[in-house]
């Protein structure tokens, strides 16, 4: 039996398929990375689906004949099929402006209370139930979130997997079904969702036609499809008393639980409770995340990033520092002058250089995933001795110590690669080859690299800070 799997894992920035080996550890080589970003038509946000689709091509046709293959995104987005299964149109970005005042108007017609118990999700502006409501389903006979749209043109199978369902705000979060009586509540056609599958999972195999553009043919297996599901299954933990923050474009920091947390104290919060591999419960607050340093990037054309970092690491500790999760940051567009004006209402002078403003954001970030772990400790009871911080962010030296420092308690950094890990590991548990999570977490520990950092600095001038952050939040 071969031990090679590819993972197709999909970011808000960047995809990518890897390709991972199990014939001797765990090993992963990238086969193909590629691009990705909005695309704005006619004042709309929009994903490029079929550009992600043919580079996914690409990338499966560089990795070659594999056991399985596992596809994972962001959430929450989707393309709508007619009844001939045909795409209406491209999926619709979630940083669009289209659902302002719809969560506002779903709470006060159906109740924030109703919501919060049968689905356990945060309140986002950009949920699923929002978009959906937001949108015209008259010719729409199916949705397919993303991760299963780009499976049904591999392989012709309609369906949904849990992890990533139980993020769009119709999915009961005690039975892991669609709420089906909620979704008529809303006024949402039933049609329109799909099959629920498990993680590991055989969706099918591939259409004819795509196996004779690829050389090669394999099953593809549903996985922790939303990424962070994936991500937190190879969180490289030795116990359960850990709390995770899955760092990239988002921050998704929380704890890992066997039930969901439902009571008004967590709503009060807007904690999360999403579906996990092997019925785990991801209980978990969304921060903003290093789309803010991507931004800021993104407006001063030709910076360089290392430069900056060790420049930051220079800059007078809590010069400046935000709330990351404000509204206004969400948007693409200048971030920098966005923090500015945020630094201005909030009474404190906006930084002065660049590198004062990759200050302002990292520990800005730092004091959201302080916030994030010592409230998800708080409300699930849950024991927590280290930080696990996985995904792209791991790299980041300087956010990595300043998280430890916020937090008062020891970072493990790494691997970068988590989502992809977890991915891969999902299909090869399917093909018998592992047999759980504390195994996976085994394997990706082994794999490494992983960094520790322990917690120093003032912690007066922490708690100083996240009260002056969240106290002008409020």
């Amino acid at each position: 039996m071969s031990r090679r799997f590819a993972a197709v894992d999909l970011g808000a920035s960047s995809g990518r398929v890897m390709l991972a080996d199990l014939s001797d550890g765990l090993t992963l080589t990238e086969a193909h990375r590629f691009p990705n970003g909005p695309v704005r038509v006619a004042g709309r946000l929009h994903w490029d689906v079929l550009g992600l689709y043919r580079e996914i091509l690409a990338g499966l046709r560089a990795a070659g004949p594999v056991s399985s293959v596992g596809v994972d995104s962001w959430a929450v987005d989707y393309g709508l099929l007619d009844e001939s299964g045909a795409l209406l149109g491209n999926p619709v970005h979630y940083r669009d402006d289209r659902t302002q005042g719809v969560a506002e108007r779903v709470a006060a017609e159906v109740g924030a209370e109703t919501l919060y118990e049968t689905n356990g999700l945060q309140v986002l502006p950009f949920n699923t139930v929002y978009q959906l409501l937001a949108d015209r389903l008259d010719r729409a006979a199916t949705m397919l979130l993303v991760p299963d749209l780009l499976a049904y043109w591999l392989t012709g199978e309609v369906g949904a997997e849990v992890t990533n369902a139980s993020t769009t705000g119709l999915l009961d979060v005690r039975g892991r079904t669609w709420a089906y009586p909620l979704i008529e509540r809303m006024g949402l056609p039933a049609r329109l969702f799909p099959p629920l599958r498990q993680p590991g999972e055989e969706i099918g195999g591939m259409r004819p036609d795509v196996a004779a553009e690829l050389g090669w043919s394999a099953p593809v297996r549903a996985v922790g499809s939303h990424d962070t599901a994936s991500a937190v299954a190879a969180v490289p933990a030795t116990g359960p008393a850990f709390a995770y923050v899955s760092c990239g474009t988002w921050s998704l920091a929380g704890v890992e639980l066997p039930e969901p947390v439902l009571t008004p104290e967590s709503r009060a919060a807007n904690f999360t409770n999403e579906a996990g591999v092997d019925g785990t419960v991801r209980y978990l607050r969304n921060v903003m995340g290093l789309w803010l340093l991507q931004e800021c990037l993104r407006a001063w054309r030709g910076a360089d990033l290392g430069q900056l970092l060790k420049a930051a690491a220079g800059e007078p500790p809590f010069a400046a520092v935000v709330n990351p999760d404000e509204p206004v940051f969400l948007p693409p567009g200048d971030m920098p002058a966005r923090i500015a004006a945020e630094c201005r209402r909030t009474g404190q002078a906006p930084p002065v250089t660049e590198a004062g403003y990759v200050r302002c954001v990292l520990e800005s970030l730092a004091l959201g995933h302080r916030r994030a772990v010592r409230q998800a400790m708080e409300l699930s009871g849950r024991e927590v001795e280290v930080v696990h911080l996985v995904g792209g962010g791991s790299r980041n030296e300087l956010l990595c110590r300043l998280t430890a420092d916020a937090c008062g308690l020891p970072v493990v950094a790494g691997p970068a690669e988590a989502t992809t890990f977890g991915n891969v590991l999902v299909q090869a548990r399917a093909a018998g080859l592992v047999s759980g999570l504390d195994e996976m977490r085994a394997l990706v520990a082994a794999a490494g690299p992983l960094r520790r950092y322990e917690p120093s600095g003032d912690a007066r001038a922490w708690d100083e800070a996240a009260s002056r952050v969240f106290t002008q939040a409020a």
